[in-house]
């Protein structure tokens, strides 16, 4: 059965995480702007478009009106996507089409589509109150899908409704940003009054007050920049220092720096901000772990300041370099210790203590955000050999904290958003000493989520910027190349693949030789793509070879040589010859146990092919016993509730069946409903397949009564679920009837009659 799609959330609903409210957050005379725009727009003004240069304050404003909006009770649904580049916009408006409108998680833009279609009103239907919130638009193109299907392109505009509203932020002043129905709201830096009002009422949260004249020429001397005065505030909290004190540390250093680099402050804003932020980061680097601010800041400096996984910056790679870059004070540097999660853990909540950072630890996929001017600040002082190391090392922390299997969608997302953003910032470092791996994760990690259409354009560009780099015959070259092949021929292009990959092996064996370890991989690709265009035979005729050359070049006990003869034993299936399959599994089983061991991933998986080989060759006895195995490895590895284990358990009972033991089928599919049911739930598709399964094996072993009660009751459930005219219900009213006829004509037990008793 396939698998059964989410029941659509219950309203009100939100999706995306808004931003934490900042501290001493105060009220400006935008958000009464803004509240007014969308209040006195009527039908007209459906967008609202939160621009201004860096540091103003944007993300707050749209972050308190969209929890004011839905505070009040005056949204059904609440959506906050981070709109810095299109994959994070696909995958917000795909999680909302998941959560909302029961949409395939598995194709995202497909979700997507359904989510924005959603939105729009219908006659007939319950009026949605509705707020999209696009934080940090950096490109108003980025609002224009084009899939790799032509004629597909979509927009991720959200679509015109008299109840819904959208709201942007950028530092983009594009005309394509402010067409018909979008209402221009230009934010700006605080007045001399707010900026007083905000330091008075920060202070004043920490019984701290300084003279009124002394924090409004503060203000002045930092341009009234937001963001700034936030960082005062933490430094002087902090500190203990007074308001005069600090403006004379801020002058002596704002002067030291202009010398130093007088064109490197972005955004137009003062030596001020700069000069605060030094002082601030000199002041976190102090606190407890002593020396690891600065390093911390650097490595978030090169990733997206909308959310960065703290599992990125407390990975092995990232305190490597914390205990390496380690600052030391006035003496000189000892030998670098260890820094352990919990000390990395300790630096952001430093930087966070100062204002440098936003840490969340309850949110940890996006626990850490930077201001973007902060960000480039930091990068700023870097020469280019550390710009270029930390950059790398950035990419080492984002691989060591990327999961080799993606179960989790969400850190999936973060982690490509984060690879992105260090591209952006740092693109050159990666193709220097040569093509970081993280670049080809990310291509797969798209294609992986069902973004085919962008992974085929990640690709495209990768191997086109290693080969302007390195040529087109470097062996990075001849990598990207095969990484577009292959995904490509999960397009349905298997036969270009094929093509492709001709060319590829004999492009690598120019550059490797012919039995260089990827020439052969590229043989194993080659010979699968030449089984999935149509040719399984001459796709066991290849891996025939190619296991006899690993096994030669690699070693019988390599990894590569085992996924050979995996890959062997398959394409003999598919070719007919089922027999030598099974034998060939059985053979790769039994290598795979001694050199991986029973409980290796890889063993199972072999296990599980091994039954299915025997399945098709029609030994139903063996096929019992193997799934039988099977049951009691996933068990003992994976535990008894692991997906794994149920699949295993349900093809035991269906073979239990089919080799003449239909009570025991029976027996068994009961159990296995008992355990969905508890690990799944009761209306998980898994669970009604394995009610469907048990209802027709009680018929088999001759209890019609009982198939057509156990059809029955799940006819009610999956009506509910389904609905009436769908396939799978349609099946289930006809085996119904069937037990129910069958359950008339059973002879009646000795002492069974209509008479009534007395």
């Amino acid at each position: 059965m396939k698998r059964a799609l989410q029941e659509p959330a219950a309203w009100p609903h939100q999706v995306g995480v808004i931003p934490s409210r900042a501290r001493s957050l105060q009220h400006r005379t935008e958000a009464d702007r803004l509240r007014a725009a969308v209040e006195g727009g009527g039908t007209a003004v459906l967008c609202q478009v939160l621009t201004g240069m860096g540091g103003v304050g944007k993300t707050q404003l749209a972050a308190e009106y969209a929890r004011a909006a839905w505070d009040d009770g005056g949204l059904d649904v609440l959506v906050w996507v981070n709109a810095s580049s299109p994959s994070p916009m696909i995958s917000g408006y795909a999680q909302a089409g998941v959560e909302l409108c029961g949409a395939d998680p598995e194709d995202p833009e497909q979700a997507a589509r359904k989510f924005l279609a959603w939105l729009a009103p219908k006659a007939g239907q319950r009026p949605c109150r509705w707020l999209i919130v696009l934080d940090d638009v950096t490109d108003p193109n980025d609002l224009v899908v084009h899939p790799e299907e032509p004629g597909t392109r979509f927009s991720l505009w959200p679509p015109a409704s008299p109840d819904g509203r959208a709201l942007l932020t950028t530092r983009r002043r594009d005309a394509a940003l402010f067409g018909e129905g979008r209402c221009r709201i230009e934010v700006g830096l605080f007045t001399p009054a707010e900026s007083l009002a905000y330091l008075t009422a920060s202070l004043a949260a920490r019984d701290r007050a300084e003279p009124s004249d002394q924090l409004t020429a503060l203000a002045h001397d930092l341009g009234h920049l937001p963001l700034a005065l936030a960082q005062v505030a933490a430094y002087l909290i902090d500190s203990g220092e007074t308001a005069a004190t600090y403006r004379d540390l801020l002058a002596d250093r704002a002067t030291r720096l202009t010398d130093i680099a007088p064109d490197a402050l972005p955004d137009e804003q003062p030596a001020a901000l700069a000069a605060a932020w030094s002082l601030s980061i000199d002041r976190a680097d102090t606190l407890r772990p002593n020396g690891l601010a600065y390093p911390m800041l650097h490595l978030a400096a090169f990733l997206d300041g909308n959310g960065i996984p703290q599992d990125v910056l407390i990975s092995e790679p990232a305190r490597t370099h914390l205990a390496a870059h380690r600052t030391t004070r006035g003496s000189q540097a000892p030998e670098p210790a260890p820094v352990s999660p919990a000390d990395a853990v300790r630096a952001l909540r430093a930087l966070d203590r100062l204002s440098l950072i936003d840490h969340t630890p309850t949110t940890p996929h996006q626990a850490v955000r930077v201001h973007q001017l902060i960000q480039r600040t930091t990068r700023d002082t870097l020469t280019p050999h550390q710009y270029d190391h930390i950059a790398r090392t950035a990419a080492d922390a984002l691989m060591a904290a990327w999961p080799t299997a993606e179960r989790d969608t969400d850190l999936a997302q973060a982690l490509r958003t984060n690879t992105s953003a260090l591209t952006r910032h740092a693109e050159d470092a990666l193709y220097t000493p040569d093509v970081h791996s993280v670049l080809h994760r990310l291509g797969r990690s798209l294609g992986e989520s069902g973004q085919l259409g962008a992974t085929i354009d990640h690709f495209h560009y990768l191997k086109n910027s290693v080969a302007s780099r390195l040529g087109p015959d470097h062996y990075s070259t001849l990598i990207a190349r095969s990484n577009l092949a292959s995904w490509q021929g999960e397009t349905g292009d298997a036969a270009g693949a094929v093509r492709d990959f001709v060319e590829l092996v004999e492009a690598m064996t120019g550059a490797v030789g012919p039995d260089g370890h990827s020439t052969l991989i590229f043989r194993s690709n080659l010979a699968g793509w030449q089984g999935r265009a149509g040719d399984p035979a001459g796709a066991a005729r290849d891996f025939v070879e190619l296991v006899e050359a690993m096994t030669r070049v690699l070693g019988p006990d390599h990894p590569d040589t085992l996924v050979a003869r995996s890959n062997l034993a398959s394409w003999l299936g598919e070719a007919g010859d089922v027999v030598g399959a099974a034998q060939a599994c059985a053979d790769l089983l039994a290598d795979r146990m001694r050199v991986l061991g029973a409980d290796h991933p890889d063993t199972l998986a072999a296990q599980n092919d091994l039954a299915v080989l025997r399945r098709l060759a029609g030994d139903v006895a063996g096929t019992t016993q193997a799934f039988a195995d099977l049951v009691e490895s996933t068990t003992r590895v994976l535990g008894p509730d692991h997906p794994s284990t149920l699949l295993a358990r349900n093809n035991f009972a269906s073979w239990l069946g089919e080799a003449g033991d239909a009570a025991g089928a029976a027996q068994a599919f009961a159990d296995l409903v008992e355990s969905t049911t508890r690990v799944l739930g009761p209306d998980h598709p898994d669970t009604l397949t394995a009610r469907n399964n048990l209802a027709g094996w009680r018929g088999q072993a001759g209890d019609m009564a009982g198939a057509a009660t156990a059809a029955e009751e799940l006819l009610k459930d999956m009506t509910r679920v389904l609905a009436e005219d769908h396939p799978y219900v349609r099946i289930v009213q006809y085996n119904l009837k069937r037990w129910r006829e069958k359950a008339k004509r059973m002879p009646r037990k000795s002492g069974d009659d209509d008479t009534p008793r007395r």
